[in-house]
Formats: C-alpha cells, structure tokens, sequence
C-alpha cells in the first residue's frame, strides 16, 4: 500500500530522463546494481505546496518497511542500491528526494533544515495512516542525524534507526571535517549572523562542502562532484546554516528510544568515526555500534557492505521484523 496523496510520475521529470545514477552503479557489487529495468517506483508526494520526489520498491507482503534518507550533495536515488542488501531485500524501500536535493519541486520556497524533518515526519504518517507496517529509518551522511532527530521526534512512529555516521555539527572539529576547506568550517560558526536576504541564495555545493569525501574511490567521488543533482548541483545557503546550527530535537541524554544502531564506515575521511562515538556514547537509548570494513563515507566497498548486511541483519531479526 501506498499513500493516497502520491501522484504518478510525471513526464520529464523522472530519472529516465536524469541518467547520472547510473553511473554509480558499477562501484556497488554486482547483486546491489540497480538497472533501468529494475529500477525504483518513482511518484510525486504533495506536500505544503511542493512535490516530493520518491523512489519506493513495492513489497506488499513484507513485514515492515525502510525509509532511506540521504543527506547533502545526494538523493534519494544513490541509495537504491542498499535497498537490495539481503537483509533489506525482503522488505519495502522508499527513499525520497528530501527538499532541496534532486528531483524533488520546492515551488520556489527555500529549504532548511527544520522543513527535511517536518517532510519526514509527515510522509511517516502519510504511510502509517494507510499502511500500518513498522518503519525502520536508514540515514547516510547527514541524513543519519535527520533520522536519528525524526525519531526522536516521533520514537512511538518508528521502529529502529540505522545511521552510518551520527557526528554533532555544532561542534567546530565537526564542522571543519564538512566544509570544503577546514577555515571554513572555523567561519561556519557566523552563519547564524548571515543577512536574512542572503539566506535564500544558492551557491555550488563544492564550494560549502567536501564533496570529494564522499567516497575513498576517486572516480566515484568524481562523479558525485560532476552530478548536477548532486554535488555538481547548488544548495542555499539557508539549508547549510540550519544544517549546520540546529541544536538536535534531544540531545543524547534525553533520547530513550527507539533503537539505535551506529555502523559506521572505517576510513569515512569526511565524518571519521570518532566524531560519531563522542555522540552516540551520549545516548541513552539502547544502542550498537559496528564498524564497517574499508569503507568510505558513502559505503561501496564490498567488504563493508558485507559488515552493513550483517549488522542489518542483526538488527532487524531482534527488531522481529524479518
């Protein structure tokens, strides 16, 4: 089932007709390789006045559902791939294009931070209000600390949370890992002071972050710099500030649910893993954490999506959600 409110693909402005995922495809193992023919379910979601772009792979009689969630200089469609880890397989996948980021039509408004929560938290109950099936959250990058921030919102909606990195962006080493040039990262700390008529304007994404981190592959990280819905594309400097500003919606010692597991990627050169412990071993809630083996920001590595499935696996099974 689906939401009632989701619309059909409409023409021109699907990833037919936007091919640069593809390119990706071969630096994933060959069984996670998605195809044109067996590509993602693609509609449109309604929402305050935008259409959300989503992927979603339509498993009827599966127990529960994953909602992937991607964070900056990426969309939804980069994480089809882990949609078929066998431990996911089995069970539905929707990955929208949050806000800001790939297909997805703001009409005109401009995005931050605080409205990618908002639009999570209401395609949840948009799901839930036709489909009663858990979800169970899966954030990359930065959409790990979205999903760790949906559920802290909204633990009784949510099943369990997956991150990959989970680092505080208030924190000034932190920021100096993101931004392109670590003296960034020392001046992202005056971002709040940013004129409100500057707020709304769009700068190339390379320029604010290390978009070449996204991968230990330099081709890889190449084409995520070149993709124009993706780091090659533009992000307002309003979505930066309140990425970079927003105090999260508890902090770790006041959130006691739902389930979380941290399986972090060993060689992320753009959020190390000791950025993401200093948070997690804040949390209350039950927590784990895994390392993945060789594994760059954004896991392609055969090896680590190995440690992924198997932590996945792990976790979902104690969730009985397989």
């Amino acid at each position: 089932m689906s939401p009632t409110s989701e619309s059909v693909t409409v023409a021109g402005r699907d990833y037919r007709d936007h091919p640069w995922w593809l390119r990706y495809q071969e630096f994933f193992p060959g069984g996670l390789r998605v195809s044109r023919a067996d590509a993602p379910r693609e509609r449109w979601w309604p929402w305050r006045g935008m259409a959300v772009h989503l992927d979603r792979v339509v498993e009827p009689e599966a127990p529960a559902k994953v909602l992937a969630l991607h964070g900056p200089a990426s969309y939804g469609r980069m994480l089809a791939p882990y949609g078929r880890l066998p431990a996911v397989a089995g069970l539905e996948f929707l990955a929208p294009d949050l806000p800001d980021c790939g297909l997805t039509d703001t009409g005109g408004r401009t995005a931050d931070y605080g409205m990618w929560v908002e639009c999570v938290l209401d395609l949840i109950n948009a799901e839930r209000s036709v489909d009663p099936r858990p979800v169970v959250l899966l954030g990359t990058s930065l959409g790990g600390r979205l999903a760790y921030d949906v559920a802290a919102r909204a633990p009784e909606a949510i099943a369990g949370v997956v991150v990959t990195c989970l680092p505080d962006p208030r924190r000034v080493e932190v920021r100096r890992y993101l931004a392109a040039r670590p003296e960034l990262g020392m001046l992202a700390s005056l971002m709040p002071l940013l004129p409100h008529p500057l707020r709304p304007l769009r700068v190339p994404t390379s320029w604010l972050a290390n978009v070449a981190a996204m991968s230990n592959h330099a081709q890889f990280a190449a084409l995520v710099c070149g993709d124009p819905l993706g780091g090659g594309g533009r992000t307002s400097l309003e979505l930066v500030r309140t990425c970079l500003g927003s105090a999260p919606e508890r902090e770790p010692e006041e959130f006691t649910g739902p389930p979380l597991l941290v399986a972090h990627p060993a060689e992320d050169r753009w959020t190390p893993a000791a950025l993401s412990r200093r948070f997690l071993d804040r949390v209350r809630a039950p927590t784990r954490y895994v390392s993945l083996t060789d594994a760059g920001h954004l896991p392609v590595e055969e090896a680590g999506l190995a440690d992924l499935d198997r932590a996945l696996r792990d976790f979902l099974d104690e969730l009985e959600l397989r």
